[in-house]
């Protein structure tokens, strides 16, 4: 890969970076607004007709991408995305984007303890060391014994845990499936049961807040689309470490568009938990020449 594809990748995820930010925004709006399932219910249906509209035009089309050799877990990751984005996007609307993106930014480490019982990987001591740093990073961020401890402190924490284990299920299947197929089985099953959930939940939607609602949409096609292409371009490793950038930009967003407050233990825990996950991204990196942490959500 040459440097300008690498830069060129890196300023791709830079600016995918941003445009999920943006949609975080939007959907704590909208979630703090109407039903939260519903909200993502709309999400996935714009989320999976991309999906399908990009692997038609793919050699093989529809046929090929459905033909995976592991359905149950392929069904079971696309599934296990879609709760974790509710969970998440609840987080925000009791949270904040500030402490619910501090506090989610520890998944990388999450997928680093995980991925020995999972793909059986070795973790050496100094990832195990990083990872239990990572986490006093966390209880800084939390403030255990100083402050009351919401519950909704653990929604991103459960979030950053489904999103690692989602991130090591895409690695496991990519073993057996070919990408397009695991794409598609990201996209659909959750936008099924989605269906089930939030039309049951639905209420109606004013005139401005459809067109939020279809901003959201833009932008996660084209925040995927700009991920997409940030791939192609450059390797996993160079550009994945940018992706904490979402942690700054959506806190930008929290801070100028809904007031969110920056406390100093939230920069402090912060500032541990990311340096932990890049050193973490490192040695996975150094051990097998390959990232175990996946991108950014959808």
């Amino acid at each position: 890969m040459t440097e300008q594809n690498t830069r060129l990748g890196i300023l791709l995820m830079i600016a995918t970076t941003f445009v999920f930010s943006i949609q975080d925004g939007l959907s704590r709006h909208l979630a703090g607004a109407y039903n939260v399932y519903m909200i993502v219910m709309l999400r996935y249906w714009f989320f999976a007709s991309f999906v399908m509209v990009l692997t038609a035009r793919r050699p093989g089309g529809l046929k090929r991408a459905m033909a995976t050799k592991q359905p149950l877990v392929q069904i079971f990751r696309g599934l296990l995305l879609a709760a974790e984005i509710v969970v998440m996007v609840q987080a925000f609307t009791h949270l904040g984007l500030v402490e619910s993106h501090s506090i989610f930014s520890s998944y990388p480490l999450m997928v680093a303890a995980f991925s020995g019982p999972i793909l059986g990987e070795a973790v050496g001591w100094r990832r195990w060391t990083a990872i239990g740093i990572g986490f006093v990073g966390v209880l800084i961020v939390l403030e255990p014994g100083v402050t009351v401890f919401s519950p909704w402190a653990a929604a991103p924490l459960l979030a950053a845990c489904m999103f690692a284990l989602y991130g090591l299920l895409t690695r496991y299947v990519a073993r057996q499936d070919p990408a397009s197929v695991s794409f598609f089985w990201t996209g659909v099953p959750g936008a099924v049961a989605m269906t089930g959930v939030g039309l049951y939940f639905w209420q109606p939607m004013t005139g401005t807040d459809w067109v939020l609602m279809a901003c959201l949409c833009c932008t996660a096609v084209l925040g995927h689309g700009l991920l997409i292409r940030a791939f192609e371009v450059a390797e996993a490793s160079a550009i994945q470490p940018f992706a904490f950038l979402q942690l700054i930009f959506a806190s930008g967003v929290g801070v100028m568009v809904f007031g969110d407050a920056i406390h100093l233990n939230t920069v402090i825990g912060t500032i541990v938990v990311v340096s932990a996950g890049l050193f973490t991204l490192w040695r996975a990196k150094v051990k097998s020449g390959v990232t175990v942490v996946p991108s950014t959500p959808p």
